[in-house]
């Protein structure tokens, strides 16, 4: 029975209906500050370790006043989130102490109270005074690069004193930021994150019984490389890493068609197509390989076409010199006599 319908049956209203929407659904949250002040409610689980303190965290929110059904500040209209750092980044206390709360894939619901979201001030002219604000939550991913960025600033002697297993996990750390940043397009920062990353397993390399665990790592980095450097318009480098990664693995698709890529912009024609054919070999359905394969034809014909005028007037010359004016005559006169004497 609605509240309009009790009072007009002369019931008093119950406690529920005293309460606003925001005070109902905040009966059945967790309280993660210890003080009400910020509550939670898991709408999808997550998986692996919370958020650390020094993360810097890929999200999805948006956050609601009450008594409203569109967001007053919202960031999923972006096709790619901005990563964003614990401490800096974010300005409400509120979501910060939420964020620590969750794991990647979470998705959560949380109430902030003022105290913790935008004061008793608020913040005009979106957000009223002492006002209660409901945010959803998706924690796509973190990275821990404070860890990261306390071991790169060690030196090479301090680095060789932790176990493989450290190093290893701080490379696929910087490597994970170069991804993240090569994805926002900004390729310039994504390579020095991967080149880091290919420092780290250098160093690491030179202790042979380690290897065998450092290379497949150093693969990946490699691989990078050479495609943020076709990004970056210096096909040279390109070649140069993909290179490097053949000598890993001299039958990775990926190396062999990034070398096709950086061939074919430094115009080295049939040094793309072998790599390209190569690559074909190893995954012939590859539409990228195969397109690529096509685009090269083109200047392949060009190519053929130019050698054979480079070649045509040379012949023709030798032929002019060989046989010219009373030669020509005399020859032609040998070559009717034969005949007549076949016949």
């Amino acid at each position: 029975m609605s509240v309009f319908s009790r009072l007009r049956n002369g019931i008093p209203p119950s406690r529920d209906d005293c309460q606003s929407p925001y005070e109902r659904l905040s009966q059945r949250m967790l309280d993660i500050s210890g003080d009400r002040g910020v509550l939670k409610d898991i709408i999808r689980e997550g998986a692996g370790d919370p958020v650390t303190p020094d993360a810097s965290v890929l999200v999805k929110y948006s956050g609601y006043l009450e008594h409203m059904d569109k967001p007053f500040d919202s960031n999923c209209f972006r096709k790619t989130p901005r990563l964003m750092k614990l401490g800096e980044d974010i300005t409400l206390w509120g979501m910060e102490l939420g964020l620590l709360s969750m794991r990647r894939g979470e998705l959560a619901r949380f109430l902030f109270k003022p105290t913790y979201a935008y004061g008793t001030l608020g913040c005009p002219p979106l957000i009223p005074p002492n006002a209660t604000v409901l945010f959803e939550i998706e924690l796509i991913d973190f990275l821990d690069s404070a860890e990261s960025d306390k071991f790169c600033a060690l030196s090479a002697e301090q680095q060789e004193q932790f176990p493989l297993q450290k190093v290893l996990k701080v490379a696929a750390t910087e490597r994970e930021f170069g991804n993240y940043l090569f994805r926002q397009n900004r390729f310039c920062d994504a390579k020095v994150r991967y080149k880091r990353a290919l420092l780290l397993l250098h160093r690491r390399l030179a202790i042979c019984e380690e290897q065998h665990l450092v290379e497949p790592a150093e693969l990946l980095v490699l691989l990078n490389l050479s495609f943020v450097y076709l990004k970056l318009d210096r096909p040279a480098m390109a070649l140069r890493y993909g290179e490097q990664a053949l000598l890993i693995d001299k039958r990775n698709a990926k190396a062999l068609f990034r070398c096709g890529q950086a061939c074919l912009l430094l115009t080295e024609y049939e040094q793309a197509r072998d790599f390209l054919v190569r690559a074909q070999k190893e995954q012939p359905c590859n539409h990228d390989i195969n397109n690529e394969l096509k685009k090269l034809s083109r200047p392949l014909q060009g190519l053929c076409g130019q050698r054979e005028r480079d070649v045509s007037p040379n012949v023709c010359s030798l032929w002019k010199r060989l046989f010219n004016g009373r030669k020509l005559k005399r020859f032609l006169c040998v070559v009717l006599a034969v005949l007549e004497l076949t016949l």
